[in-house]
């Protein structure tokens, strides 16, 4: 069983190599397989995405993906290889479970099309920017469905079986109201669950002030973008969030903290969201005590007290990775 593992940019080589270390000890049957993509390979070679990686990709059961940098600015050429692996692969929905005291939430965001299907143009002599928001029923009805569904195996443990649907239809009445109709269609398919809606910017206010209140939020693609790095404050920020970027057949797996440029290199990037992506992985695999082992090697090292600077600590990228592939040899 092949993994693909993409460094990236940045952080991205440090903390991927972390996750690998772990994941070699866990589950030393899997192959693991380099490839390359970001902002430095398309300077390198005009492409973000070279199509030996995306073979690879192809081939792969799931990837483990470290983090790209993408500049600000257009640059011709240039699309970023995580969306458009998304795409190509069809990895429709992005979960991202946030964890922390008295929050237990997780955000469902479809993943493919809206702002992000990279429909944009200038015109007016290069004074008018125009991006097309593309949502469509069918990608709205699968990524409802899969919060559903969602909702009702968390349901099974004790949560309340409760979706939150995300819109801003008052405003984006045409798109949004789209996504809104197929939502409240899908709901009536799951009548043991509860249902609600918020417009964006309330949910947004709730999710900072009241997350406590939400169990599984579904929404559009930049909606759940924005949403997801508000909720991530609430377990411990976005050097501790991970997640996954799931298909029909094959899956997808990153941090959320990004290329953090400005410490790559200084050995402070924390590697904690890049295990809790080798956890995700583990558990997608159907390997629930490896996976609970590796959760709880984690918390066992932020429990001591070692940790890097963004969490408040002193140790070093290499010292959080070598206690806790030190607590992976203690026997489960």
């Amino acid at each position: 069983m092949n993994i693909c593992v993409i460094p990236g940019d940045g952080i991205g080589p440090e903390v991927m190599a972390v996750a690998t270390d772990a994941l070699r000890r866990l589950a030393p049957d899997l192959t693991l397989v380099e490839a390359e993509a970001g902002w430095g390979v398309f300077q390198r070679t005009g492409t973000a995405l070279p199509e030996t990686t995306l073979a690879i990709a192809r081939e792969a059961t799931a990837i483990l993906f470290g983090a790209v940098a993408s500049p600000s600015y257009p640059v011709p050429g240039y699309r970023s290889p995580i969306v458009e692996l998304r795409r190509t692969l069809d990895l429709y929905a992005n979960i991202r479970p946030t964890t922390g005291p008295g929050v237990d939430l997780v955000i469902v965001r479809e993943n493919t099309e809206d702002l992000y299907s990279g429909r944009e143009r200038l015109e007016d002599d290069g004074n008018t920017a125009i991006a097309e928001r593309v949502i469509t029923r069918n990608a709205s009805a699968r990524i409802v469905r899969t919060a559903c569904e969602l909702a009702r195996t968390r349901q099974t443990t004790g949560h309340p079986g409760k979706v939150t649907i995300v819109h801003k239809a008052n405003v984006l009445r045409v798109s949004d109201g789209l996504f809104r109709t197929v939502a409240f269609e899908i709901a009536a398919d799951y009548p043991e669950l509860s249902f609600e809606e918020r417009l964006v910017d309330v949910a947004a206010m709730q999710l900072a002030a009241q997350p406590q209140r939400f169990d599984v939020i579904v929404t559009t693609n930049l909606f759940g973008d924005i949403l997801s790095d508000i909720a991530c404050i609430h377990g411990g920020g976005l050097g501790v969030a991970a997640s996954s970027n799931l298909g029909q057949d094959r899956a997808l797996f990153e941090p959320v903290h990004g290329a953090a440029p400005d410490i790559a290199g200084r050995g402070i990037a924390n590697p904690t969201a890049a295990l809790n992506c080798v956890v995700m992985l583990l558990d997608w695999l159907n390997r629930p005590q490896a996976a609970d082992h590796l959760r709880r090697a984690i918390a066992a090292v932020a429990t001591a007290g070692i940790c890097t600077p963004d969490v408040g600590g002193e140790a070093t990228t290499r010292e959080v990775a070598d206690a806790i592939l030190e607590q992976l040899t203690i026997q489960p």
